[in-house]
Order: C-alpha cells, then sequence, then structure tokens
C-alpha cells in the first residue's frame, strides 16, 4: 500500500528536509509555498516604525508518496530536518492512498513509487 505523506514546514528548512530524504532513498517530492497559522496565531512584524500584525504565516508544504512500511522512517526523517525547537515548526500527517498512477506508463500501485 502507498502513503502521502504531508509536511508543513518553515521555509529555510526546504533544502535540509530535501536533501534528508534524498539521503534514506526518496526519489522525488512536490513543495509548495502556502500560508497559515497555529497555536502562535501569526506574528508581530514593524515597517518603518509601525507595528503590523502577519494573520498567516509562510510556510513550504512538502508531499511524499511512500510505501507503508517506510511511513515511520520518512516521517522521523522529515521531523529531524525540519526541527528547529521553536514555536511554528509545522506539522506532519500521512493518509493511506487508495489508487496511484504513473502517467507517462500507466502503471499502478507500488510500481509509481
Amino acid at each position: 500500500m502507498i502513503h502521502l505523506i504531508t509536511a508543513i514546514v518553515k521555509p529555510h528548512k526546504l533544502d535540509e528536509v530535501k536533501e534528508a530524504l534524498r539521503s534514506v532513498g526518496v526519489l522525488g517530492l512536490t513543495a509548495s509555498e502556502v500560508q497559515g497559522f497555529g497555536r502562535q496565531g501569526g506574528k508581530s512584524e514593524t515597517f518603518r516604525g509601525s507595528e503590523y500584525q502577519i494573520e498567516f504565516v509562510p510556510k513550504v508544504k512538502v508531499e511524499v508518496l511512500v510505501s507503508t512500511d517506510d511511513v515511520e522512517k520518512i516521517m522521523d526523517t522529515i521531523a529531524e530536518a525540519a526541527r528547529t525547537s521553536k514555536i511554528g515548526d509545522g506539522k506532519i500527517w500521512a493518509v493511506d492512498v487508495d489508487r496511484a498512477m504513473r502517467v507517462r506508463t500507466g502503471e499502478l500501485g507500488l510500481d509509481v513509487l
């Protein structure tokens, strides 16, 4: 079976996450710029002496398709690479993928990995 692992991380940690995933054999990933907020509820910034509230914080969403057997290892790898031990480090979750197909060849299931 296949799982989709999704991680929301700080933008400056993307290269570290990518390299860590390559080092454990992940051959591909998708990264998207996203924005949101968690417990921190945004942040305050000062520009030209005026303070203003940023309600949505910039983040990067990383998505990786992996074999069910590798889910824990990949989640741990992402967590270690993305961790700063400060608020806003992000979240990681995994969900079952019912079907997956490689567009070029029509391969299905684990063959798409």
